[in-house]
């Protein structure tokens, strides 16, 4: 037998010269991706000349100590005693039946019982009243003392005061509110030299770098960044929702504080977070300053805001929508109906009508024109762009005052009942139903596995019209269904009344 020995000196064990291959370039590797002012080749241990690369640019995160110095004496603290107390009547009632019993003393004393201790305290001069502090913050917009904060961080206020950055304590007044937008005017008064800042006249860019400021947790004097996360929000706090999002922290006590862009504007107000946990997870939004100009301007100068009134009841246009109605696209914003008496009836306007424009200017959706429409004064001249049976026509009007509108309930009963399986309904003639009305065709009942269930019609509802033609019957509907259907349409325009109110639904006519 022969045997092979290994002829490598003893000092070199095997895989020596790969391991000491690898360690070198691997150190190269290193000085490649290091942060040295040289760069070396994977291979090589010389320096690579200058005209062989070009070295990236490197990238600087912004500083905002600057702008922080700037604008933070602008903003302040506002604390606020706000009074709680639940003047119920029917309480004060209960309370009143115990007088001349053994029981009065009790309740004079202790007032009404809940079961829990809780509830106003009723004495011989009525309920004693319920007092809770409040934290929030708010900035100044001019040098004589008005200050702009939310309203919902002064509702109820009796008494408020503002800290300024440099612990100056002084008492305000609130101006003005407005429970729409959230909004509040403050004045302090005894200066004319106040730090102050400017709001912003333009739109902010999702992306742009902002800076947001307040008062969190009653911190005072808080400074976070980041960015505009989003535009348009509704997040159903109001009827003219259109939020600015950003992701900058913003925590309880904020509310009111302003956010600012790079150039030191206020591009909006601190009003909201999402937050399941309650503390900031980077979801913020803020009332967009133009928004804060238009109703500020108001609550200075009447201390309340007055709003043009149209006088329709409205929805978007949805893609299915605008196939039953041959638009071209689903922007606008679709009449269901107009209001006795108002300014959209006085001019004609109709159900079925779509809004695209208000003085030239394009309508997105249903809120977009709510939004548009309040931005006017009461008696301002408009003129509307309006698609009616496919032709677009100018309608010129002048806007009314917005008024709370009431709601009144109907009910159905349930009498010749006439059965749609297509679509799972159980309709009726509006005119046998208790308290549907003499026209249209009431569902008195709804499959809730079935294709109307899906869509969102309930019982209660009254099919008013389908196709644009007036709906009295079951067979009424059919007919118009199928009529859609030969025309080539794949959804029929439904015009449903619910309660007061009226709105557009559509349906498939494949399931008519």
């Amino acid at each position: 037998m022969t045997v092979h020995s290994d002829t490598r000196p003893a000092a070199q064990p095997r895989n020596t010269t790969f391991r000491r291959r690898l360690l070198a370039s691997a150190t190269a590797l290193v000085l490649v991706l290091g942060a040295g002012g040289v760069v070396y080749a994977a291979n090589s241990a010389q320096p690579l000349p200058h005209s062989d690369m070009t070295a990236a640019p490197v990238a600087s995160l912004p500083s905002f100590a600057d702008l922080v110095q700037q604008v933070k004496p602008a903003v302040v603290s506002v604390r606020v005693k706000a009074d709680e107390t639940n003047h119920n009547v029917a309480d004060r009632h209960n309370f009143d039946q115990f007088k001349g019993t053994p029981f009065e003393q009790f309740f004079k004393n202790f007032g009404q019982p809940d079961g829990n201790g809780n509830g106003p305290r009723f004495g011989h001069n009525g309920p004693q009243h319920h007092f809770v502090q409040a934290q929030g913050s708010g900035f100044f917009i001019s040098p004589d003392g008005y200050i702009v904060t939310n309203n919902h961080v002064v509702d109820k206020a009796v008494t408020v005061q503002v800290v300024m950055d440099d612990g100056t304590k002084l008492d305000a007044k609130v101006i003005g509110t407005d429970a729409k937008t959230d909004l509040a005017l403050l004045k302090v008064d005894g200066r004319t030299d106040f730090p102050f800042v400017k709001l912003s006249t333009t739109k902010a860019r999702i992306g742009d770098w902002v800076v947001a400021m307040g008062n969190p947790f009653g911190l005072g004097g808080t400074v976070t960044a980041g960015i505009v996360s989003a535009q348009g929000r509704d997040i159903g706090s109001g009827p003219y929702d259109d939020f600015i999002q950003i992701d900058a922290p913003v925590n309880k006590g904020n509310s009111g504080g302003p956010t600012f862009n790079l150039k030191g504007e206020v591009i909006g107000i601190n009003t909201a977070i999402y937050s399941p946990s309650g503390g900031s997870v980077g979801i913020a939004f803020d009332i967009p300053a133009a928004t804060v100009q238009s109703v500020v301007a108001q609550l200075r100068s009447t201390g309340h805001v007055e709003r043009g009134w149209l006088g329709v009841q409205i929805q978007p246009v949805t893609a299915e929508i605008a196939d039953s109605l041959n638009l071209h696209e689903s922007k606008g914003a679709l009449i269901t109906e107009p209001q006795a008496d108002s300014p959209a009836a006085k001019a004609g306007l109709k159900s079925g009508d779509v809004i695209t424009r208000v003085d030239g200017k394009a309508v997105e959706d249903a809120r977009d024109l709510a939004r548009k429409i309040a931005a006017y004064p009461p008696s301002s001249s408009v003129a509307l762009t309006i698609i009616r049976n496919g032709s677009e026509q100018t309608v010129d009007l002048k806007l009314g005052k917005m008024k709370d509108q009431g709601t009144q309930q109907a009910s159905a009963g349930d009498s010749g009942n006439k059965t749609l399986d297509s679509l799972g309904l159980q309709v009726a003639p509006a005119s046998d139903v208790a308290g549907a009305g003499d026209s249209g065709l009431a569902i008195v009942g709804v499959d809730p596995n079935g294709k109307a269930a899906e869509i969102g019609l309930h019982e209660g509802d009254v099919i008013l019209k389908s196709a644009g033609k007036t709906i009295n019957s079951a067979g009424d509907l059919r007919r118009s269904m199928a009529e859609a259907k030969t025309a080539g349409k794949k959804n029929a325009l439904l015009l449903i009344k619910r309660d007061a109110n009226q709105l557009f639904v559509t349906v498939p006519v494949a399931a008519g």
